[in-house]
């Protein structure tokens, strides 16, 4: 990373370590649509350890382990139940209903964060005029909702009200290794209460590309063909896979630094008089904060920002996010802070 520019718009923007770049070159490899690439299969078979399943996929990416956990439980016709800002209903480009034919009724949380009260009631009855439901899906931690954790004694109470009413459950976890560590509550723990996991590499764990889906070996392999006709069955994915299971070995863990920075970003942002977190408590690495509009608009402000050689994502028109990751360090974050703040006290 280039160390004049601090570009805090999101944890995809990683760039692989030496150590993970050594991991690529280094991997075995061989065809994976045969099921014969040795570095793959032992990335599904690390996924699966760590989320305590029977197996998992390997994927291009979160949109594609999301629709095909969607995709499993769900049939043309068929209702899931989500948080109305989550990621599968926003940024997925709603492909649950544009290939799967799959409705969803949202449920709108604070912060992400939905409370079981609000989902009760929600199960559609057994009748001809009305969509089936069949679904619930989370997303742990949620990203327009800062980085919020969802509460484990929630999910908990929440995935047992849904297997009690017939419904599967599917989880978004793109960054459940942040809930872990952050709650010190295992991701097999997590996990425990969903049908289906989805986890991503190329965020917070620094790869380059790539998520896996979990779950049971019987989904798994039903997976196989959803993963083939959405265009994913890839070939010697052993290269990307070595940095995905260098990420689980070696970039775990310290996502507790990450979370350190944008407390820290976040206690100088509070500082400000003319900026405002959304929300105030940081639970892990994303933080969102509102520009007063005396400063002129998100955008006009990140351009200034940029000038200056900080970036962040410019998200409602007077709403920034910033997210911290491992190519920032807690001296970029105080930096930043700097910057904002001088930006701020720019003549009007």
């Amino acid at each position: 990373m280039d160390r004049q520019i601090m570009d805090f718009r999101s944890d995809t923007v990683t760039r692989p370590t030496a150590g993970m770049r050594a991991a690529m070159a280094e991997a075995e490899v061989g065809d994976d649509v045969f099921g014969e690439d040795p570095t793959a299969n032992r990335l599904q078979a690390r996924v699966a350890e760590m989320l305590g399943k029977e197996a998992a996929i390997y994927a291009p990416s979160g949109t594609m382990t999301n629709l095909i956990g969607v995709r499993l439980h769900c049939k043309h016709g068929d209702e899931m139940i989500c948080e109305a800002g989550c990621h599968i209903i926003n940024y997925e480009q709603a492909g649950y209903a544009q290939l799967s034919g799959v409705a969803a009724r949202t449920v709108e949380g604070r912060y992400g964060v939905v409370e079981l009260e609000q989902l009760q009631g929600l199960i559609r009855p057994d009748n001809p005029h009305q969509v089936r439901t069949r679904l619930v899906c989370l997303e742990n931690t949620h990203n327009r909702g800062g980085g919020k954790i969802q509460p484990y004694e929630t999910v908990e109470q929440i995935c047992r009200w849904a297997r009690e009413n017939g419904l599967r459950t599917h989880l978004d976890g793109a960054r459940l290794f942040n809930a872990a560590v952050a709650t010190g509550i295992e991701a097999s723990r997590w996990a425990a209460h969903f049908d289906t996991v989805s986890v991503c590499f190329s965020k917070g764990l620094g790869a380059p590309v790539g998520s896996a889906l979990a779950g049971s070996r019987e989904l798994i392999h039903e997976a196989l063909r959803h993963r083939k006709v959405l265009g994913g069955g890839m070939r010697q994915c052993g290269v990307t896979a070595a940095a995905a299971l260098f990420a689980l070995e070696h970039h775990v863990q310290r996502l507790a630094l990450d979370h350190e920075c944008a407390r820290r970003l976040a206690r100088g942002i509070a500082e400000i008089d003319e900026l405002q977190l959304t929300p105030e408590q940081i639970d892990t690495n994303i933080l969102f904060f509102r520009v007063d509009p005396s400063l002129g608009t998100a955008a006009e402000f990140c351009d200034g920002l940029r000038e200056r050689g900080v970036l962040m994502l410019p998200t409602a028109p007077q709403t920034i996010r910033a997210v911290t990751h491992l190519d920032v360090t807690p001296e970029d974050a105080d930096r930043a802070v700097e910057v904002i703040k001088g930006l701020c006290r720019r003549p009007s």
